[in-house]
């Protein structure tokens, strides 16, 4: 049950209201965030979600002229042209400035929570169908996705098109100069290095582009007997290390812009140029994306001469971290198997297999966008949960 309100009043000459609630908590809400906030029909328009009031026409100074408590559960406040507001108990409360009641918002929101792996890595594995046509082994599979970063779901048919079912069942895909799947075989003059039988580095796909795609399937149709294994690393987990282990190369890498480039032709003609730091850092110094293809790293180095060398110096600590037996996971797909994962915390890898006449390895991928994942987590979860 949702707290009652127990008393309201003005404070700091009417630029805060202040809402003591029923266990003796209070609240403080700036004014103009109120009015700026007002859910009345002339300020809000209920059917889109969105705010009708136009921003020239909010004063940042605003001060209340009247505040009650209309009932234990909304509050009215009058503003000095007596344009009234009222604000439900329940919406207030969501919405507190405290650092606890933002925490639980953040965390609701985004899910911020993450579970560390190396090696040990426990491999999350829900079956294809399951995710297809129930909403608890979605909603399993996408907080899964979130947390840990990756997640194999199995026994999917072994034909191409299995990804744009998986792809309508989160909401879409995301084209690509690759186009919307792309199959991942040996072909000839290639224009990938995934397209050929070597072996692939650890890395990210398309840091290349200003936004690279969030999440990676990979639905595996044929695989080689000998060799083509799959290697995955948690990004996060390293980041986290090199940080404790050589600060100074952590900073090189978070804050030192690469110069990524893709030519070619695919699903049309491109010439893709970026630059990106190899670890994205938040205000809180947290690695929040990892930017790293030694394929597509370009020739042209836009930084000074003399600082070359320390990012070489920086880049090779984390790439050796990265393949150290503490933190590589190595697995081996199977056909069916459809391997998902976070393209911005998990870089992945495959050991190299013999060529031959004939195509012995075939996988289709495709990519989604974080947003469009999360969009569809939310609605799961309201369904799932029967959340508001």
């Amino acid at each position: 049950m949702s707290l009652g309100i127990q008393k309201v009043e003005a404070l700091d000459e009417g630029h805060f209201v202040c809402v003591e609630w029923e266990d003796g908590s209070e609240s403080s809400y700036p004014c103009v965030w109120l009015r700026d906030n007002c859910q009345c029909p002339l300020c809000f328009l209920p059917s889109a979600g969105a705010r009708r009031l136009l921003f020239e026409d909010l004063d940042v100074n605003i001060v209340v002229k009247r505040v009650a408590l209309a009932d234990r559960k909304k509050i009215s406040v009058t503003w000095p042209d007596e344009h009234t507001s009222e604000y439900e108990a329940e919406w207030l409360k969501k919405r507190c400035f405290s650092e606890e009641a933002r925490s639980v918002m953040r965390a609701d929101l985004f899910l911020p929570e993450r579970q560390y792996w190396g090696s040990d890595l426990q491999l999350p594995k829900i079956p294809f169908e399951e995710i297809m046509h129930n909403d608890e082994s979605a909603y399993k599979w996408l907080c899964t996705l979130r947390k840990v970063g990756i997640v194999l779901l199995t026994g999917a048919a072994t034909r191409q098109g299995e990804l744009i079912r998986l792809g309508q069942r989160i909401g879409f895909l995301r084209l690509t100069f690759y186009g919307p799947t792309w199959q991942v075989q040996d072909k000839a003059d290639a224009n990938n290095v995934a397209y050929t039988t070597g072996r692939l580095c650890f890395h990210t796909d398309y840091p290349v582009l200003q936004h690279p795609p969030g999440v990676q399937f990979l639905h595996c149709i044929k695989q080689t007997a000998a060799g083509g294994e799959s290697e995955v690393v948690d990004g996060f987990n390293v980041s986290n290390k090199l940080k404790k282990q050589n600060p100074e190369a952590f900073q090189i890498l978070s804050s030192t812009a690469v110069d990524y480039d893709d030519v070619g032709v695919d699903y049309c003609d491109f010439a893709v140029h970026c630059k990106q730091r190899i670890i994205d850092i938040d205000s809180r110094g947290q690695a929040i994306r990892i930017n790293y293809n030694n394929a597509t790293r370009d020739t042209v180095f836009d930084i000074p001469a003399e600082k070359v060398r320390p990012f070489y110096a920086a880049l090779k600590e984390f790439n050796d971290l990265l393949n150290s037996a503490e933190y590589k996971f190595t697995y081996k797909l199977k056909p069916g198997d459809i391997v998902t994962f976070d393209n911005w915390r998990v870089l992945h890898g495959r050991q190299s297999y013999p060529s031959g006449s004939e195509v012995t390895r075939h996988l289709e991928g495709a990519y989604a966008d974080w947003d469009v994942v999360m969009s569809r987590l939310r609605l799961l979860r309201k369904r799932v949960l029967n959340r508001d």
